[in-house]
């Protein structure tokens, strides 16, 4: 797995509740907006932040009523057994676009 690092490292201090401020040219770099969910990870003497991406559930949809709505114009209504295929089959595929 290829590592990217930023150009330097930056210091930032930890305040007396835990928080820490992620400098602004990491948040500007990374999208990191305020009420951005991040994943933290503690691994050997490192704690590592990624920002946490949710799929679009609209959008999502969306896409599956168009590929719904083409295959019922060619074969007709589904069944609620073929639908939830289509929904499975379209959520694994962008899990896998997701994974590195």
């Amino acid at each position: 797995m290829e590592q990217q690092e930023s150009d330097e490292p930056d210091i930032t201090i930890v305040s007396d509740k835990g928080q820490i401020v992620i400098p602004a040219s990491i948040r500007n770099k990374f999208g990191i907006k305020p009420r951005s969910k991040l994943l933290i990870y503690g691994v050997d003497d490192a704690i590592v932040i990624k920002k946490l991406v949710l799929p679009d559930a609209k959008k999502e949809m969306q896409e599956i009523w168009k590929k719904i709505d083409k295959k019922i114009s060619k074969y007709g209504e589904f069944t609620q057994e073929e639908i939830q295929k289509e929904i499975e089959h379209v959520r694994k595929s962008r899990k896998k676009k997701t994974t590195p």
